[in-house]
């Protein structure tokens, strides 16, 4: 079986426990969303097909009026996450369309190319408050969760002050 770009996401988060769809989906809006998301478009087919190929096992798990499935992880499953984890990374692609219109922004008047700036910086003090928040909350995560979340924090940290050091040096320019 050919994974898709979500089937480590899902091998992963049932590493840890049993859960639904709607489970992974909401796992998935708190923690990877910001580096690797999943739509309900995706995460449902992907568990039926990890179900079909033996990876996964689902099972019904009503809750309340509602109904649910509920999938955990198979021993071929966690052996094809293993094997994930083994195999070395791909270079990450960047696809940032705020950096693509900075890229860009001499076509604009200063003042306006400046603003995109300042629309990113904001974006980024936006994501910092929120993985502050996350990083306040009470609770011990995993070691590599722990880690994933430092990354934030600090990439966050890097483009707010990059952001800041920039405008105030372009700044200049339109003085000169």
């Amino acid at each position: 079986m050919e994974p898709t770009a979500i089937t480590p996401v899902i091998l992963g988060l049932l590493a840890s426990r049993p859960r639904s769809g709607y489970d992974i989906k909401a796992v998935v809006d708190r923690s990877t969303r910001f580096f690797w998301a999943a739509s309900y478009g995706q995460i449902y087919p992907e568990l039926r097909r990890l179900e079909k190929a033996g990876l996964v096992e689902g099972r019904n798990a009503p809750s309340g009026g509602r109904r649910r499935r509920e999938f955990e992880l198979t021993a071929k499953g966690r052996e094809e996450l293993l094997r994930w984890l083994a195999d070395p990374a791909a270079m990450a692609e960047l696809r940032d369309e705020s950096l693509l219109k900075l890229f860009f922004a001499d076509a604009l008047p200063l003042e306006q190319a400046l603003e995109q700036l300042r629309v990113r910086r904001q974006g980024h003090e936006e994501f910092l408050a929120f993985l502050r928040e996350v990083d306040a909350r009470p609770g011990d995560d995993p070691p590599f969760v722990d880690l994933v979340l430092r990354y934030g924090i600090a990439y966050a940290e890097f483009n707010v002050e990059w952001c800041k050091r920039e405008e105030k040096r372009l700044s200049r320019k339109e003085v000169a």
